[in-house]
């Protein structure tokens, strides 16, 4: 019986640590360069999407590209990706086309939680990036295309395959919080709400409520951060 037992414990550890929980005021830390470390988030439900909105906040101090929210299918690798290719710019890949914006003055910005929100929908393809609660110029991808259900939802790492295919030179390193999804595009009163740590509704993914997989070296700490962004 204390085989069987040390057997399902080794087992267990090696799934990594599943919590489903409320993280209002917790961060999640990534501490060091990794190609194995990263969170695993599982949807309140599987569905197809014809529009979405990620909103999320980061705080790193890298300089290099890195993967902020990772959405794989079995299919397409980058069927949606929020990813940051430089310190000025960030993109959003949807069923594997990208499109960037550009945030012109920031040759050396202070550093900071940044508050990004980012949206598409499926109707006329047209994508808005929100950071800090300022909107950019929209931009548009893969107009009439459905973004496919069954997918492996990733934090601190990009995947190039369902669930794996890390590269090491794309992990995140710092602290990333508040990660919310919602199978529409919010509206610019309601991303207000979300800046200042409002509540809305019919979350697909729930920072408050969140169910969750770590694995590797990823701690949650408590947050050092308010809702607004400014140091608590």
């Amino acid at each position: 019986m204390k085989l069987l037992q040390t057997f399902l414990l080794i087992f267990l550890s090696s799934l990594g640590s599943l919590a489903q929980q409320d993280l209002e005021k917790k961060t999640v830390v990534f501490p060091e360069q990794s190609s194995t470390a990263h969170v695993v988030l599982r949807p309140s439900r599987q569905q197809a999407l014809t529009s979405f909105t990620v909103c999320l906040r980061a705080f790193t101090d890298l300089t290099r590209a890195y993967s902020l929210f990772s959405y794989a299918t079995k299919k397409t690798d980058n069927e949606l990706l929020v990813f940051k290719p430089k310190p000025n710019q960030y993109s959003l890949y949807v069923g594997n086309s990208v499109v960037t914006f550009t945030v012109t003055d920031r040759s050396a910005p202070k550093l900071q939680w940044e508050h990004i929100c980012v949206s598409w929908e499926s109707v006329t393809g047209i994508v808005e990036l929100w950071l800090n609660g300022e909107s950019l110029p929209r931009k548009g991808t893969k107009k009439g295309f459905t973004i496919s259900p069954d997918a492996s939802i990733v934090l601190g790492q990009e995947q190039d395959s369902f669930g794996g295919g890390f590269d090491v030179n794309q992990s995140f390193i710092g602290e990333i919080a508040d990660v919310y999804l919602w199978g529409r595009v919010l509206s610019a009163d309601e991303l207000a709400i979300v800046q200042n740590g409002g509540r809305l509704s019919n979350y697909l993914i729930d920072w408050r409520s969140l169910n969750y997989d770590i694995r590797g070296y990823v701690v949650v700490k408590p947050s050092l951060y308010s809702p607004y962004g400014s140091p608590l």
